[in-house]
């Protein structure tokens, strides 16, 4: 079977964050490469199994089938060599709630809770909105690649540090963490009591070269210190379903997890959402294995162009996601210039990069989760705004 990813899909006027809502742009139109979702359509099979669910007229509460979790299990098996148990498995309306249901599991008002930005803006949000203290362990720099620093780790820790957020593969920077990383990163968290919470949304979305290998997998002393949260999402352009998957090896944190889920009354599940992850998992790898190399051939287009026309502007090729990390500190230094000059002056709409924390001020990210011919014609705009702040 083949798939074109190059055709464009209007999606104005489908209630679509991505493309119906301009707020974050002061209500201009813009082209966007904001928002982490993909301009593709998901798997053939997760749309004939919506259709087919369509046909029975009730919709009314669903339970959580043996089967999805099953099929869920089957993936990160043979997708990551993690093997799982189903009782480890419990379903949640999406990782950013996960997160904060999470922390307020885990953790006190008061604790500090480890965050290595440029990261994911929401990682920091559920930690103050749940009255936690965020502390930055930076991720460095060292020969055009980005790294875990972990002395800057060990000398922030205090009595008080209960928890890390790691992101991997990390958002926004692409990087696909290696065994000897995570190790590392796993065996500080456990001579210090910290507890991990892994968000690998990401997880399927790895290029040529590299391997995502789930935290939790590393040892058992390394699962039972992790809580793993995973979803269709990402991997299948499911976002709008609102369904994902905590998994929770150690009995204790997995039981106060579930006393907070069932608390908050978040628990139900989606009904649509449980059909599409289930027909994904079950019939999407074919799709996802034929994605794999547009969206790399997309980070390299992306890459190549940005050194052969805005050489001012740099970009480290991620090693996956769907998401690169633009450095525009040579020629617009200024955050707030930045914005305006992309907003408007190009027309595109990219994540400013002060959202993802510090290593983000002159920086922005972009989605090239698109078809091709889209993506071209935001970096041209990005380039002729560019050359007219040069003239």
């Amino acid at each position: 079977m083949s798939f074109n990813f190059d055709t464009q899909i209007d999606r104005r006027g489908t209630g679509c964050i991505k493309w119906d809502r301009r707020e974050p742009f002061g209500g201009k139109e813009v082209l966007p490469f904001w928002i982490a979702d993909m301009d593709f359509p998901s798997p053939p099979g997760v749309t004939e199994a919506l259709r087919n669910r369509i046909t029975h007229p009730i919709y009314g509460y669903t339970i959580l089938q043996d089967s999805l979790l099953q099929v869920v299990m089957e993936w990160g098996k043979n997708r990551h060599r993690w093997r799982t148990e189903q009782k480890w498995l419990l379903a949640a309306p999406g990782v950013v709630p996960s997160i904060s249901m999470a922390i307020l599991a885990l953790t006190e008002p008061g604790d500090g809770i480890i965050i290595q930005p440029p990261v994911y803006p929401f990682f920091a949000k559920c930690i103050t909105s749940n009255n936690r203290q965020i502390v930055e362990n930076p991720l460095k720099k060292v020969n055009d690649r980005y790294v875990l620093d972990f002395n800057d780790l060990e000398k922030k820790i205090t009595p008080r540090t209960k928890m890390l957020i790691l992101c991997s593969p990390h958002n926004p920077v692409g990087r696909v963490w290696t065994k000897g990383e995570l190790s590392r990163l796993s065996e500080i968290c456990l001579c210090h009591g910290i507890m991990i919470i892994s968000d690998e949304i990401h997880c399927d979305l790895v290029f040529s070269g590299h391997k995502h290998i789930p935290l939790a997998s590393l040892d058992l002393a390394s699962a039972q210190n992790t809580i793993t949260l995973i979803a269709p999402s990402k991997t299948f352009n499911l976002a709008g379903t609102a369904t994902s998957f905590v998994i929770i090896s150690d009995q204790v944190k997995r039981e106060r997890f579930v006393k907070i889920r069932d608390a908050l009354a978040v628990g139900f599940g989606n009904l649509f959402g449980f059909i599409a992850a289930e027909a994904a998992y079950r019939e999407g790898e074919v799709w996802l294995d034929s994605l794999l190399p547009y969206l790399e051939s997309n980070a390299d287009y992306l890459v190549e162009y940005m050194k052969k026309n805005i050489p001012g502007v740099t970009i480290i090729k991620p090693e996956g996601t769907y998401l690169g990390w633009l450095d525009f500190q040579e020629v617009i230094a200024d955050s707030g210039k930045l914005q305006s000059v992309l907003v408007d002056q190009a027309k595109v709409g990219l994540s400013k990069g002060v959202d993802f924390g510090t290593g983000g001020a002159g920086c922005a990210r972009i989605n090239f989760a698109c078809p091709r011919l889209l993506l071209e014609e935001g970096l041209n705009r990005i380039k002729n705004a560019i050359i007219q702040q040069s003239i």
